[in-house]
């Protein structure tokens, strides 16, 4: 296409059409997410496109700077390097952030632990604010020739370690039985940034290929599609699967090779939930569903076989969980009716609440439909023998 260039020149256009192609495929992402940032995790997100966005930008003038489309300005050259690594070490903070956001993890819910884990992003600041005067990183003389200073690699190690951690964490993950519902997802954190440091290393030893903005805005790309489908999934209360994904695991439970592990369904019903809601509000009976959500959440986290827990519907939740036998689904029952007791105690609950459990065994030969249905009606004996049958 540009043979009849020099070819100086067709590297520059050719950096310049792969990067602009990169920016407006990650501007069109932002634009999609705008609706999504009132969720703290989907701000992440929002905010590590920013961040991209403004690392493509500054990539992209430097290269046409330095390439010659553009005229060399040492001083702008110099400027859009600061942007450019500034902006690097921000991005993976951000999907630092986003990534422990996605893994439920308890560090995101500590604010100050949040602020305190940016520290490697301040290193970064003052690390460029003295390269301004020493070029100890890198420098653009007078004549606007780039060279690399002796700490250079030092802000790679720098940025690239907030998205190592947590993928690494996704990894490790990975094996762990408790984590199956999760897998697909942790399966993409972990490969993550596997695209970009390939590139980021081809880029590093042969800087006039234009290859990390393209592969970050394609590994970016991968995360948004998967994130969208999974909120089609995710109910936005509880932040806990809906009941679509109850039909998806149990279809799948036909082809588990767990041979030892029984399933189990367990039904779960707040108890007078009418009343909660007449008495004092849909405000704080959305938040007895989550406290309900985060009992459940609790009581799971010592289980060491697989399970997916589903806001089925209003105030009904439901579990599929995988277990030795029934005294295990029995034990659970009871650490969820001491978690939620041991919520309500910390929140201070002005109301009662409690829930209703009932439980049935899978089988092969039975429809999810009528597994439902035995589960349900253990749930509603629960119900009836402990007065706490719903108030139409």
């Amino acid at each position: 296409m540009y043979s009849y260039l020099d070819p100086t020149l067709t590297k520059a256009l050719m950096y310049l059409e792969i990067n602009l192609i990169s920016i407006v495929l990650v501007a069109f992402i932002h634009y999609k997410t705008n609706g999504l940032t009132k969720m703290v995790a989907q701000r992440n997100f929002a905010m590590a496109i920013d961040a991209q966005l403004a690392f493509f930008v500054s990539d992209t003038l430097f290269a046409m700077m330095f390439y010659g489309l553009f005229p060399k300005i040492p001083a702008f050259m110099l400027f859009s390097k600061e942007v450019y690594f500034l902006s690097t070490s921000l991005l993976c903070f951000f999907w630092f952030v986003y990534f422990e956001y996605l893994q439920n993890s308890p560090f995101v819910r500590d604010r100050k632990r949040v602020w305190q884990s940016s520290f490697l992003v301040w290193i970064m600041v003052i690390l460029l604010v003295v390269n301004l005067f020493t070029g100890i990183c890198f420098r653009v003389d007078s004549d606007g020739n780039y060279s690399r200073g002796p700490l250079f690699i030092v802000m790679y190690i720098i940025s690239y370690s907030y998205v190592f951690f947590t993928c690494i964490r996704a990894f490790i993950r990975l094996f762990k039985k408790q984590y199956y519902s999760q897998r697909s997802m942790l399966i993409k954190l972990a490969l993550f940034p596997v695209g970009p440091a390939i590139a980021g290393i081809i880029q590093f030893f042969l800087p006039e290929l234009p290859v990390a903005c393209a592969a970050l805005a394609f590994a970016t790309l991968i995360i948004y599609m998967d994130r969208t489908d999974s909120m089609i999934a995710l109910d936005p209360l509880t932040h806990l699967h809906n009941r679509k994904m109850i039909d998806y695991y149990y279809s799948i439970w036909h082809d588990d090779k767990e041979s030892n592990a029984s399933l189990f369904l367990l039904m779960i019903d707040a108890n007078k939930f009418k009343s909660i809601n007449d008495t004092y509000g849909h405000i704080q009976g959305d938040k007895a569903l989550v406290r309900i959500a985060d009992a459940m959440r609790i009581s799971l986290r010592g289980h060491n076989r697989r399970f997916n827990i589903a806001r089925f519907g209003g105030d009904e939740f439901a579990i599929l969980v995988w277990a030795e036998n029934e005294d295990e689904i029995l034990a659970l029952e009871k650490r969820i009716h001491t978690s939620l007791a041991n919520l309500n105690a910390r929140e201070h609950s002005p109301y009662e609440l409690t829930v209703s459990i009932g439980h049935e065994q899978a089988s092969r030969d039975l429809p999810l439909k009528d597994l439902i249905e035995k589960a349900d009606a253990k749930l509603y004996e629960e119900k009836e023998r402990l007065g706490n049958v719903r108030k139409k």
